[in-house]
């Protein structure tokens, strides 16, 4: 039987939302100055040959973590869930900053030590990254969440452009190391602010944590990250490492399937998956993600070869994809919480991100670059109908109590698509560009964001072969994206299926198995706060 906690009002939800997206913000900024401070890091410490590795820590930390965060903030109460992942993030980013330095013995093992702290510091980024969604869902009711979410996706998209400028500028005028310490006083800010001013409804209830699934559950993400991102780039992908960690990764999530009908308390309940708006809502997210990250994968690409912008300027080159996904994920948050109707937006959404694929697709030698935006526009619009849409949904469609396991799911979901879309788009382009003879002489056969090209060598070309070469790279890319359209088109189709649920109005109403004595403190418009 539950125990009802002390009842306070609600709180002021802008100050608690605040601090939430100064969180979302490091989550979604970490990786985006990093990957401009690495040259730096690599120049420092040496072995080069590891470098993806300070990526593919975070990422693994990130997407093992989620569903666990998620399913942890629903047993425990999600404050004080929510205030650990915070804490460790900054942990981890601390031990980032102080990575071969005196303290640990220098620089010889430099890279080996970022390369650790990284895992610990990706593990608390998801927690961050689900916590956020999860939070909201507990604070604001179904019928208002859209606006409040369009404003997390908005910090998103801004995240995505600043990174680059802000790592740019650290690098420069400080040092690499400030690319992870500047994330302690955000951090620490928003700490005070989330540990000051957040109470959240919760409701005690008995609990046994599902160990056997959490470790299933782990084993198999990790086995496909690694295999979306070595295939194609270490390792060939009928290799026996990458067909190995297949069948292990298969197989460790069959077992997780199998031990998760039997949990008490499963860290991802399957029965979820029963409701036919969160099952379609989970794919298109895992599509969502498969499309975006692809794509901005290989647009900087395109403008720092073929149109020759430099690292920093081609993140400002993003600005028209990010500025349609900001505006439009706010309209369309506030349009939900006016009307509270929410179907159409995803099949928009999904007809107009396919367009923008589609229009990608004529990138080429000549395209200038205010038609390159213009391009990106219609992408991003597409994106900002989907970005939150899809999150709002997939919490609609379950029982309060099992929030956060909705929350991490969708979030897993779009980050694994994510991989799979940067890896397939990666072994697209790298094919594509080994099968022309300028593109074999200057790049490589194998893929990743470029392959093995030398861009150094792309900038002493001239004439002809310069010409050649950038030919070769723009119908390589646009390639990428002919065949993302096909993944992208089925986006509308799915969402065509989904059942409009009328919004909730309000979050009072107790979780299943909630006492007499919680559903009438629910019934006064109160709630037990964490």
């Amino acid at each position: 039987m539950s125990q009802p906690a002390q009842v306070i009002a609600r709180p002021n939800v802008r100050v608690v939302l605040f601090g939430l997206m100064i969180a979302m913000m490091l989550a979604m900024l970490d990786n985006m100055i990093v990957s401009t401070a690495l040259p730096r890091i690599v120049l420092e410490f040496g072995q080069a040959g590891h470098f993806t590795w300070v990526f593919t820590a975070y990422v693994l930390g990130t997407t093992v973590s989620t569903p666990i965060w998620g399913k942890l903030g629903d047993l425990y109460g999600r404050k004080a869930v929510f205030l650990i992942s915070v804490v460790i993030f900054l942990i981890g980013s601390a031990l980032c900053g102080m990575s071969g330095s005196s303290l640990f013995g220098g620089v010889d093992n430099g890279m080996l030590e970022l390369i650790a702290f990284r895992a610990v510091q990706g593990l608390g980024a998801g927690g961050l990254m689900v916590g956020v969604m999860a939070i909201i869902g507990d604070l604001v009711p179904p019928r208002e969440r859209g606006r409040y979410q369009g404003m997390i996706a908005g910090i998103m998209a801004i995240a995505m452009v600043a990174g680059p400028l802000v790592g740019g500028f650290i690098t420069d005028h400080l040092s690499w190391r400030w690319a992870f310490y500047v994330n302690l006083p955000l951090g620490g800010a928003a700490l005070l602010v989330l540990a000051t001013t957040m109470r959240l409804p919760k409701y005690r209830t008995e609990h046994k944590i599902d160990w056997l699934g959490a470790a299933l559950l782990s084993v198999g993400i990790t086995a496909i990250v690694l295999v979306t991102t070595w295939g194609g780039k270490e390792y060939d992908w009928v290799s026996p490492q990458i067909l190995g960690l297949s069948a292990l990764g298969v197989a460790a999530l069959v077992a997780f399937g199998f031990v998760e009908r039997r949990a008490a308390e499963p860290i991802l309940p399957l029965k979820l998956f029963a409701n036919r708006n969160f099952a379609l809502i989970s794919v298109i997210g895992f599509l969502l993600g498969f499309g975006m990250f692809g794509a901005m994968s290989f647009l900087p690409l395109y403008q720092q070869t073929v149109q020759g912008a430099s690292a920093t300027n081609s993140g400002l080159l993003l600005l028209p994809l990010m500025f349609g996904m900001l505006v439009v994920s706010l309209v369309v948050g506030r349009t939900i919480t006016k009307t509270g109707r929410y179907r159409i937006f995803p099949i928009v959404g999904g007809v107009v991100m396919t367009v923008g694929m589609g229009l990608l697709t004529r990138l080429d030698l000549g395209t200038s670059k205010t038609e390159s935006s213009l391009y990106m526009i219609v992408l991003g619009v597409g994106m900002g109908f989907l970005m939150q849409t899809s999150m709002l949904i997939a919490q609609n469609s379950v029982e309060q109590k099992d929030l956060g396991a909705a929350s991490g799911a969708a979030t897993f979901f779009r980050s694994i698509g994510g991989s799979f879309g940067v890896s397939l788009a990666g072994a697209i382009f790298a094919a594509r560009l080994a099968s022309s003879p300028a593109g074999a002489a200057f790049g490589g056969s194998r893929g990743g964001e470029g392959g093995a090209m030398d861009l150094d060598k792309l900038k002493q070309l001239t004439g002809p072969m310069r010409e050649a070469v950038l030919g070769t790279l723009s119908d390589a890319i646009s390639h990428v994206f002919f065949w993302a359209v096909f993944f992208v088109v089925a986006v509308p189709v799915l969402a065509w299926f989904i059942k409009e649920v009328p919004l909730r109005s309000t979050n009072d109403g107790p979780p299943a198995g909630a006492s007499p004595d919680d559903a009438a403190e629910a019934a006064l418009g109160k709630a037990p706060v964490a």
